[in-house]
C-alpha cells in the first residue's frame, strides 16, 4: 500500500490535516494541497516525477477557493474537470459537507468516482480500497 499515492486537495487546514493523517496511518503516501491551483500544480509535477509517478487517485473537496482565489461552490468542479482532461483514467473522489450531497452527485455525474461526506475519516479508508481494488 505504500506505493499508492494520493493527491488531496481541501482548503480547510484542519479537515485536511486530519484526512491526511487517517490515510498516512493507513500506509497511503499522501502529498497535500490548499487550493485547486496547488493541487492543479502537484498533480503536473507528479506526471513528470520519473521517480515516484503520477498519483493513483485524487481526493478534491467541491468548495473552496477557485483557480482565480475567489471563494467557488464549485472550484472542486473546475479542477476534476482539468484533472480528467489530462488523466481520464484517474480516480477522483469528492468531498462535500452533508448538505451538499446533490452537488457531489452531479460531480459524479462529471467523472468523479465517488463522493464521501467529511467527518468519517475511517469510512474513506475503505472507499480508498474499494476503489483501487487494494486488500
Amino acid at each position: 500500500m505504500e506505493d499508492v499515492r494520493i493527491l488531496l486537495v481541501d482548503d480547510e487546514r484542519l479537515v485536511r490535516r486530519s484526512m491526511e493523517k487517517t490515510l498516512l496511518r493507513a500506509g497511503f503516501d499522501v502529498d497535500t494541497a490548499e487550493n485547486v491551483s496547488e493541487g492543479l500544480e502537484l498533480f503536473q509535477e507528479a506526471l513528470a516525477d520519473e521517480e515516484d509517478g503520477p498519483f493513483d487517485i485524487a481526493i478534491l473537496d467541491l468548495n473552496m477557493p477557485n483557480f482565480e482565489g475567489v471563494d467557488d461552490p464549485d472550484a472542486g468542479l473546475k479542477l476534476l474537470t482539468k484533472l480528467l482532461e489530462v488523466d481520464a483514467d484517474l480516480p477522483v473522489v469528492v468531498l462535500t459537507a452533508f448538505d451538499e450531497v446533490t452537488r457531489a452527485k452531479e460531480a459524479v455525474a462529471r467523472g468523479a468516482r465517488a463522493y464521501f461526506v467529511k467527518g468519517r475519516e475511517a469510512g474513506l479508508i475503505e472507499l480508498v480500497n474499494d476503489i483501487l481494488d487494494v486488500e
